[in-house]
């Protein structure tokens, strides 16, 4: 397995990317046919579902702008994943810093597809403890935020070495 997984190069990095954009896009579609706008279905004292739509950045940040965001959002995800391509191409044997650019790759384009198609993100997991609500997020988000931990823990694996 891990030579055929080697033998792929950065295409393995890209296979994670659509399995993230397959495994969010999906989720999103169950959500937006089974639930309408507002609805919350909980299920546990922690954890509901919703249907939520995102027009600004992680945690809402810009929602409330007049629109220029969207333009925005749609052209740094753009710029983002080719970067991301491109430096997956660059670092192939460095497992943990592609992996994690493999999960932001796979979120970012998913986000990108929501933006594009209804013009703001869907967003549907709701987590809250004590009367306080963390921001709905998605499985793109989840993507992104374990992707950039990843990044992060290579960075602080070789100190002093730099991925320019």
């Amino acid at each position: 397995m891990t030579s055929v997984l080697a033998r792929l190069g950065p295409g393995r990095y890209l296979l994670l990317a659509m399995a993230v954009l397959v495994a969010d896009q999906w989720t999103k579609a169950a959500v937006l046919a089974a639930l309408a706008p507002g609805d919350v279905r909980a299920y546990a004292p922690f954890f509901d579902l919703v249907l939520a739509f995102n027009r600004g950045a992680a945690f809402s940040l810009l929602a409330d702008q007049p629109g220029w965001q969207h333009s925005f959002f749609v052209g740094l995800a753009v710029v983002v994943s080719a970067v991301i391509v491109w430096l997956l191409g660059r670092h192939r044997h460095e497992t943990l810093f592609c992996s994690g650019l493999g999960l932001i790759l796979g979120g970012a384009v998913g986000n990108l597809i929501d933006r594009l198609q209804i013009g703001a993100v869907v967003d549907f997991l709701s987590f809250h403890a004590g009367g306080w609500y963390w921001p709905a997020f998605n499985v793109a988000d989840s993507a992104i935020t374990l992707g950039a931990a990843l990044v992060v823990l290579d960075s602080l694996r070789k100190p002093g070495v730099s991925k320019g």
